[in-house]
């Protein structure tokens, strides 16, 4: 980190323009206090709602009610008077608080007593037999495609995985015209049951059960084949993907594909919380790491607060929610509010945050991920940018490594470009089955600065912060 004495610029500070991140920043400045709003793409919205604010009213109508949401959010903002900064890239945080933040090429710091950062989920790594193939990639990828440019894949799509963000992908790209020639799930029958015991709860939240319902039916309707229970997943190819095989209902089978989409769930993107070294824990349930926080989404670190999907995954209505509670504490801890007026605030935004997350418990228990996923075979690569195989973390265990830290100095695995997001779980989780010890003991990769690749021009000169950029000015 880089040692500073940057005076306090503003009231609170606030990454990531998604839901939390957006709520927190309209809550807080709408007590009067001076907010700034980071975020790294060209517009807010976050990963849920991206484009929401140059999107077409017809093609937004296609992506459905739950992504036109987002444009009340930002409608807000830009009445408000939040300082925005968009194409902001926050590479370091010093534990005072202080954010060196890279903008058209210059870094400049910022810092305040509050910073709430609301970095949101990343989908769960899927490291298949065959999946750094070209013609093979994320569905939320393909998703923020389809969001931001209206494209969809070329030629045949088979989407392979589990969770409701499967199914909404295959129904957007279904009325995107795209040809899509199955959708193969991966959670194993058994969840079902175990779903079961969280029925009571996901009743509460019928809402959800129907939207689910209706993703199913509008797949059947346009016969599209769906596979349940599937194991044994290969996608093959040479130059690129040809086709997916696996094993479903007793049988076996192989479908021809241009493309595979991917996704086993969202998990909670720590990349910046474990760069602070703030506690986190293995959520069993989520099957992912939570930094640890309180009611007020406060870490261990005073001052910084993770609300929304960085947290614990909860989907987007929760973390809108979540936000506005961070920011409410944010105020409290400020003195800027009392007590009672604190809780009159929160009140609201507790009743709504606790109905949307009624689902959860059913949701985690229907999709978790396969065991299979988290034990790739041994000529599978689970680091892409280093392209070590599950086989090589596995002799790193066999020759002593106890932890991911270890396995990265001698394998390399996590040194490269993504530092570790798309390798870092399925890596603990092979040492942790290797070893036969919790993944809690096993922990996870240490983060060290810059977050993300950044020129050395940037770092070497950091400039004085830039005037702030007009509303008007982003489109």
């Amino acid at each position: 980190m880089i040692e500073n004495h940057v005076k306090h610029t503003h009231d609170l500070i606030v990454i990531g323009a998604g839901p939390a991140g957006l709520s927190a920043a309209l809550t807080a400045a709408a007590e009067g206090l001076r907010v700034l709003l980071l975020d790294e793409q060209a517009r807010p919205g976050g990963q849920i709602y991206r484009h929401i604010t140059a999107v077409s009213p017809d093609h937004a109508a296609r992506l459905g009610p739950d992504y036109q949401h987002g444009a009340t959010l930002t409608e807000r903002l830009t009445a408000s008077e939040i300082e925005t900064r968009y194409g902001a890239l926050v590479w370091t945080v010093d534990r005072d608080l202080t954010v060196t933040v890279q903008q058209a090429g210059r870094s400049f710091q910022v810092r305040a007593p509050q910073l709430i950062a609301a970095t949101g989920a990343m989908e769960r790594p899927s490291p298949l037999h065959g999946w750094t193939l070209p013609g093979v990639m994320n569905a939320g990828a393909a998703q923020i495609l389809l969001k931001t440019a209206g494209s969809v894949p070329s030629g045949i799509v088979v989407l392979v995985g589990g969770g409701p963000l499967l199914l909404l992908v295959a129904c957007q790209l279904l009325d995107a015209g795209a040809p899509v020639a199955a959708v193969v799930e991966t959670s194993p029958p058994g969840n079902r049951w175990y779903a079961l015991r969280h029925l009571a709860g996901a009743l509460q939240a019928p809402s959800y059960l129907l939207k689910g319902l209706g993703l199913l039916w509008r797949l059947k309707k346009a016969g599209v084949p769906m596979f349940t229970g599937a194991t044994d997943v290969r996608i093959d190819g040479q130059e690129r993907v040809s086709a997916v095989a696996f094993k479903a209902g007793g049988k076996k089978h192989r479908i021809a594909s241009d493309t595979v989409l991917l996704h086993h769930g969202v998990v909670p993107n720590t990349q910046l919380s474990r760069f602070m070294r703030v506690e986190h824990r293995w959520d069993e349930h989520q099957l992912a790491w939570h930094p640890v926080v309180d009611d007020g989404y406060q870490t261990s670190l005073p001052g910084f607060r993770i609300p929304g999907d960085g947290a614990a995954i909860a989907g987007a209505l929760a973390a809108e929610a979540s936000g506005a509670l961070a920011a409410i504490a944010a105020m409290h801890a400020l003195v800027h509010i009392d007590s009672a007026k604190a809780n009159a605030l929160s009140a609201p935004w507790r009743m709504q945050r606790q109905r949307h997350e009624r689902i959860r418990p059913f949701l985690d228990a229907l999709y978790r991920p396969p065991a299979w996923l988290s034990a790739p075979s041994d000529d599978t690569v689970v680091c892409r940018c280093e392209e070590v195989t599950a086989g090589r973390i596995r002799e790193m265990a066999h020759l002593g490594c106890q932890g991911p830290n270890q396995t990265k100095f001698f394998s390399r695995c996590g040194m490269g470009p993504c530092q570790g997001r798309q390798c870092g779980i399925t890596v603990s989780q092979i040492l942790a089955t290797t070893l036969d010890r919790p993944m809690q003991d096993i922990g996870s990769y240490r983060i060290r600065a810059p977050l993300k690749p950044i020129p050395l021009a940037s770092v070497a000169a950091l400039a004085d912060v830039p005037e702030p950029i007009e509303k008007d000015d982003v489109a």
